[in-house]
């Protein structure tokens, strides 16, 4: 029923319905990589491996505003793409009840945090660690050296997206 929902109330934002599914793909894969659990000590649980995907979205997102028509373009397919997937998720979980739609509008909020939050950090009027902090941590202080690595790591995904074909193309890098 939500999926029809979104279909109809954002099936203009882009032209294919398939848009934007390598991007989420390719943050799917990131949010994955096992040093974020491992040396950046994300929880590695259900929470935990929200917080890496939405925090790897938010960043794309950020980076996307900063392009013309087709980054407003990817970044709409890309926020489609996370929508259908929270919804999917929470139905294989077994969580398919009149509660559904409300879980999925907080996800979708808490996306909206994030990117809120690193669009300040970047702009350099929020200090980093703490957006890394609550984007990833949820506010749990994690060790020094966790706060080291995911730091280092965001913001090397950060640098690397200015060298990334794949926000408008949608196919990973060659």
């Amino acid at each position: 029923m939500l999926s029809f929902m979104l279909r109809n109330l954002f099936g203009g934002l882009t032209s294919e319905p398939r848009r934007g599914q390598a991007l989420f793909g390719a943050a799917v894969a990131e949010a994955r990589c096992p040093h974020w659990y491992r040396e950046g000590q994300v929880p590695d649980t259900i929470d935990g491996r929200f917080a890496m995907l939405a925090t790897i979205c938010a960043l794309l997102i950020v980076r996307l505003e900063s392009l013309d028509t087709d980054g407003e373009s990817a970044s709409a397919a890309l926020t489609e793409r996370f929508i259908e997937t929270m919804d999917a998720e929470h139905r294989e979980l077994g969580l398919n009840d009149p509660g559904l739609g409300r879980r999925v509008r907080k996800l979708v909020g808490s996306l909206e945090r994030r990117v809120d939050q690193w669009r300040t950090a970047l702009s350099g009027d929020a200090g980093w660690d703490d957006v890394v902090i609550s984007s990833l941590y949820r506010g749990d202080e994690p060790s020094d050296s966790a706060l080291e690595h995911s730091r280092a790591g965001i913001r090397q995904f950060w640098e690397n997206l200015d060298r990334s074909s794949l926000l408008i193309e949608g196919e990973p890098d060659a």
